[in-house]
């Protein structure tokens, strides 16, 4: 996404208020002193804990998250700036260029990603309803006052369901929630942020640049659901462009590391929670199929988030190559492919049926690179991450990726849906990690009563802090 140039700025209030006592508690507090005093709090305010001679029943009701808290949160799911290009142009044993345009985004977040795919989307639950939240472009100037997050979480906020989401009463048991998870995990007060990761763009973009190696470096595809057969890429070892010495299983890929930013940024955001001195808990959800909708558990759960899934056909080999017996159960291997909200797709995985074809999901994703509006040819981009004339210079000189890789890469991609009726398809086109951050003010009592180092001095001075500075 294009930015404003330089000099301009982002709509704020033109008059930012006083200094919020929380904010500036929260800014002044040791980065050492958070990570070493880190601990999970799992009862929030309201909560009973069943527990023998340590049963611990509240006199206090929920006490949901105030706009304001759940607005510094929000803000750690979104943009943090700008990513820098940093990295070589040519190979320094015989200065031939290699490919180093690799990211399919240069808008940063406050947790790494693979090629900065930044392919995490949340949704944040609460009581009053679950909201996806849409990721907005980074401000030029990012401010860290009341007003201005609290601006740009109501503009992140689209709602899905106008109630938390969760299962219905009295199916609080396996497989919707995990042993004692079901007695504190998504209360009335709490705020919880899930994560699902759309892998599909990221697996073309991943697939491509694995195929920038060196001449004689290039792995062979081969898929390991289907005989360790080639990937469709028997032309491209016949012509020399893959070594096939170098043998790589598709399901060996996985889902390409992709994954591995949603489990960063919980990270992050848990931190930051404790720091603010409220309840932080990362823990399993809900079933992630039940909680996506996956048509093999919507008729005793309903449809949920409600995405949209693709079953595919039933093909005899899949008995071998899936181990589906009969037609009857080939909707175990649906997978969902995105979510649309008032006819507006919020997720929308890089496959069929959100593209006609496999070569026009591939061609998708090298446009979103290179093409007219593309990451790569957006120069008031680099110019504002560059100084001087190095923006123009790193968009001249940096490699982009060979027609050949390009269209070995589609052969692949091809390949897999034409086999096995969906892409990805040794993983999912949306992946669910399973685990989700929930946040809540603490039960203080609870934990003073029971523990000899219970609660640091953020969890006893929140309500002072953040209710006295608390915005109308």
């Amino acid at each position: 996404m294009s930015e404003p140039p330089p000099g301009s700025r982002s709509p704020g209030p033109p008059h930012p208020g006083p200094p919020h006592p929380g904010l500036e508690a929260l800014l002044s507090r040791p980065l050492w002193e958070t990570l070493f005093r880190r601990r999970t709090h799992r009862v929030s305010r309201g909560a009973s804990v069943p527990a023998g001679s340590m049963s611990y029943r509240s006199p206090h009701p929920p006490q949901p998250l105030g706009e304001l808290e759940e607005a510094v949160l929000i803000a750690l799911t979104g943009s943090s700036g700008l990513t820098m290009p940093d990295r070589p142009f040519e190979d320094p044993r015989d200065h031939q260029p290699i490919m180093a345009k690799p990211n399919l985004t240069m808008t940063g977040r406050t947790a790494g990603s693979p090629d900065n795919a930044q392919a995490t989307h949340f949704f944040m639950i609460n009581d009053s309803g679950t909201y996806y939240l849409r990721k907005l472009p980074p401000s030029p100037e990012p401010a860290f006052d009341p007003d201005t997050l609290i601006e740009r979480a109501r503009r992140s906020k689209v709602r899905v369901l106008d109630r938390r989401l969760d299962v219905a009463e009295g199916l609080r048991d396996f497989p919707a929630y995990l042993d004692s998870n079901r007695f504190l995990s998504n209360l009335e007060g709490s705020t919880l942020f899930l994560p699902v990761v759309d892998l599909s763009h990221q697996y073309i973009n991943a697939l491509m640049y694995l195929l920038t190696q060196p001449e004689g470096a290039r792995p062979t595809l081969v898929d390991d659901r289907n005989f360790y057969r080639p990937a469709g890429v028997r032309k491209w070892i016949r012509n020399g462009f893959l070594n096939p010495d170098i043998k790589l299983p598709l399901g060996a890929l996985g889902p390409m590391r992709t994954q591995i930013e949603a489990d960063l940024l919980l990270q992050n955001m848990m931190l930051v929670a404790d720091a603010m001195g409220l309840g932080a808990w990362i823990h399993a959800t809900i079933g992630p199929q039940i909680l996506l909708g996956d048509p093999k558990f919507s008729r005793t759960y309903g449809r949920m988030l409600g995405f949209d899934f693709v079953t595919p056909r039933f093909r005899p080999a899949d008995v071998l190559r899936w181990h589906v017996p009969l037609p009857a159960y080939a909707r175990l291997r649906s997978h969902p492919v995105g979510l649309r909200v008032d006819g507006e797709h919020l997720i929308k995985a890089a496959c069929p049926p959100n593209h006609p074809s496999m070569e026009d999901a591939v061609d998708a994703v090298v446009r979103s690179k290179f093409g007219e509006g593309g990451i790569y040819t957006d120069k008031p981009l680099f110019a504002r991450i560059y100084k001087d004339d190095y923006a123009q210079r790193y968009l001249a000189e940096a490699g982009e990726y060979d027609q050949d890789v390009i269209d070995c890469a589609r052969d692949i991609c091809v390949y897999v849906h034409a086999t096995h009726g969906r892409f990805p398809a040794h993983t999912d086109a949306v992946h669910v990690p399973g685990i989700w951050l929930q946040t809540h003010h603490v039960e203080t009592e609870y934990y003073e009563r029971f523990f000899t180092a219970g609660l640091t001095d953020a969890h006893r001075r929140h309500t002072a802090l953040w209710e006295a500075g608390e915005t109308p």
